[in-house]
């Protein structure tokens, strides 16, 4: 899968994320957007595809998220890595508009996966992080006790209030 066969199965035309216009994007809708690398080879067999994302609302993703950098922590980690690594300058987006954007997402993100053994590189896969921080290395495995201090309640009663106050 690259942006080639995506482009062979509904996808809009590419257009350069540094060109884009407000005017080229379709009214906010449930969509899937792809970005891609277009300084990598437009060989079908090569992926180029850099992120593939879901969205209710396409131009604040784009231009409110991945342009002006507001959003979630991925969406952040996006603008910075177009704007600070250069990317703004050879990516394009595209995107397909969808009634079930989330279903969408997901069947072309594990086609890609089957195809690539991987997600595309801005796409991180939260199973597979969350499964590695659980288990770094699962052949040394130790665990270690913790010892409670030994907390015994002491009854509050008159008493023991004017005890504990000349105490302190």
């Amino acid at each position: 899968m690259n942006s080639l066969t995506l482009k062979e199965n509904g996808f809009s035309g590419f257009l350069p994320l540094k060109e884009l216009q407000l005017s080229n994007l379709p009214k906010n809708t449930n969509s899937i957007i792809a970005i891609a690398d277009t300084a990598t080879t437009t060989d079908k067999t090569k992926p180029d595809i850099l992120y593939i994302d879901k969205t209710k609302k396409l131009t604040k993703r784009i231009f409110g998220g991945y342009l002006a950098g507001y959003g979630d922590k991925t969406t952040r980690k996006i603008h910075t890595t177009l704007f600070n690594e250069g990317y703004i300058e050879k990516t394009a987006i595209s995107w397909m508009l969808t009634d079930n954007h989330k279903t969408a997402q997901k069947a072309l993100l594990e086609n890609f996966k089957k195809e690539h053994g991987t997600l595309p590189p801005w796409n991180t896969d939260k199973k597979t992080t969350n499964e590695h921080k659980k288990d770094t290395n699962p052949q040394i495995k130790t665990k270690t006790q913790k010892t409670k201090p030994n907390k015994t309640k002491i009854k509050k009663t008159p008493h023991t209030l004017k005890s504990i106050k000349k105490a302190t």
